[in-house]
């Protein structure tokens, strides 16, 4: 979503950090180049003033005009101010309450409140390990009702059971009825919606928080509806009283003017993002890394939360022993192909990666995509057990076969076996801990030769300890080894982008005399 704003701001801080001074001439067009990008990303008038001015204020100061880097001050000054922009430290569903916790979602229709609340509902029952019951408060769509009791049951979750005729606050304290009864800890209340706003909503709305009492009151919306969705947000609070926002379609292509509006606006935390269609597409939002998507910076904490949360502690194990012993087949290809999938695909990845965003272009023209996996995938699963276990055996015949049964090409295969093949190196040097350049690559950042999986905590900390720049930014270590200051060594399959590392196998390709 922020892809546009992100590409925007950052040449614009570029273009300063290139300087080895800085006048107040230069911040005045610099912050008319950042004022101008934040209204095309439909932020409101009033933040966007209010945020440009603060930078502005810091950026002509005496701390920035004695900073040996100017540039990066500057970029760090407006890291700083997004993140206060975006709300400072991020908020979580408060579940301090005497059980059941009710919590109510409020939203136009067509901002998918249905689907959020089965996607918090499962958050909270595999997360949380909360009891759990969802209840349609919906009367007037067509099929809202069964289309909860359908997530509730897909995803194992009780739903309230359906009765003709009751109205919206009768549902509501059956459903908290039913909550005291079942032991449950949490009841999820899906309101109805309008298209637009209206007072029969408003009212309907105000009666049934009236009737239940809710801890939460969550306003579920569609980040794409830009700044009607900061309108809406006061309309609801002023009616209704929010406790917090839940942003849908945020892997969208909305312009991110209402994230960045609407915390400031209303003055009600953004909670919780909706990054997907899937049901486990919900994370936290954290505005601290939000700001650094924004700017480029990456958020390896994230990219660590979603490792930790997908891969299966037991196959690591196993994977890390085969390891050890210098074992890597298709069928551990395979499995990583999928982990990757599950933690958001190539795209969602390297959305994370620092420095990534600047390169968007020239991965859009390499035709890098979710597809490459699903291809390579069918390429494995078109092989014998024997095959995936001894690649060594694939001559001519048996890569046609595979082909064929794939769908692909014979070169298709060939490149798959020259990446398990850079793969299988890559991983016998990180997994024995071998001398070598991951090996130092491991060894300075602390993790040793045997490579285990650092968890966001871990990662905070060393990003803590590690050295900072002028700019806030973590900087290399100063006895770091040589040969590694100028980045990741040259591996097999592992150099693209103008030098960038990037996933082996999946480079560019080559351009046709």
């Amino acid at each position: 979503m922020f892809d546009n704003l992100s590409e925007r701001l950052g040449g614009i801080l570029d273009r300063l950090t290139r300087r080895g001074a800085l006048t107040e001439a230069d911040v005045d067009a610099a912050m008319r180049e950042v004022r101008r990008a934040l209204l095309e990303a439909d932020v409101s008038l009033d933040v966007v003033r209010s945020f440009t001015d603060k930078v502005r204020e810091q950026a002509i100061g005496a701390t920035v005009v004695k900073s040996v880097t100017p540039g990066q001050m500057v970029v760090k000054i407006v890291h700083d101010e997004l993140i206060a922009t975006l709300g400072a430290d991020g908020q979580t569903i408060d579940l301090n309450a005497v059980p059941p916790v009710i919590i109510m979602m409020v939203g136009l229709q067509g901002s998918g409140k249905t689907t959020t609340t089965a996607k918090l509902a499962r958050r909270l029952t595999e997360r949380d390990k909360r009891r759990v019951l969802m209840a349609s408060l919906d009367i007037y769509r067509p099929a809202a009702m069964e289309q909860l009791a359908v997530l509730g049951r897909d995803l194992d979750i009780q739903t309230l059971p359906i009765v003709a005729g009751q109205k919206p606050e009768q549902i509501a304290r059956r459903a908290l009825e039913a909550g005291k009864l079942g032991g449950y800890d949490v009841v999820l209340l899906d309101t109805a919606g309008r298209t637009t706003l209206d007072e029969e909503m408003m009212s309907e709305a105000a009666n049934i928080k009236a009737a239940a009492h809710p801890h939460e009151v969550l306003l579920v919306a569609d980040s794409l509806t830009g700044q009607d969705a900061v309108n809406l947000a006061r309309s609801f609070d002023e009616r209704v009283g929010l406790t917090g926002i839940v942003l849908t379609r945020v892997d969208g292509d909305g312009r991110g003017g209402a994230a960045l509006s609407m915390r400031q606006v209303t003055g009600k935390p953004i909670k919780l993002i909706g990054t997907g269609e899937k049901t486990d597409a919900l994370e936290d939002f954290h505005p601290s890394r939000i700001a650094g998507r924004i700017l480029g910076m990456g958020d390896v904490v994230t990219l660590v939360e979603k490792a930790a949360a997908n891969i299966d502690a037991e196959k690591a194990a196993r994977t890390t022993e085969k390891l050890r012993k210098g074992q890597f087949d298709l069928n551990d290809m395979r499995e990583q192909l999928l982990q990757m999938a599950n933690m958001g695909g190539i795209s969602g990845l390297m959305g994370m990666m620092p420095g990534v965003a600047k390169m968007k272009n020239q991965i859009a023209a390499a035709g890098l995509d979710d597809r490459i996996i699903k291809r390579q995938v069918a390429v494995i699963d078109s092989m014998t057990r024997q095959e995936r276990k001894h690649p060594d055996i694939l001559k001519a015949s048996r890569k046609r076969r595979i082909a064929a049964g794939a769908g692909q090409k014979v070169e298709e295969v060939n490149k798959l076996l020259k990446m398990h093949r850079s793969m299988a190196d890559m991983m016998k040097m990180m997994g024995t801990g071998k001398r070598g350049p991951l090996a130092g690559i491991a060894q300075a950042m602390g993790f040793g030769g045997g490579m285990p999986m650092p968890t966001p905590e871990q990662m905070k900390a060393l990003a803590e300890k590690m050295p900072k720049g002028a700019d806030g930014q973590a900087q290399l270590p100063k006895d770091l080894a040589a040969g590694l200051r100028g980045g990741l060594p040259n591996l097999p399959g592992l150099t693209g982008l103008g030098g960038k590392p990037r996933l082996p196998g999946l480079g560019f390709p080559r351009k046709k005399k």
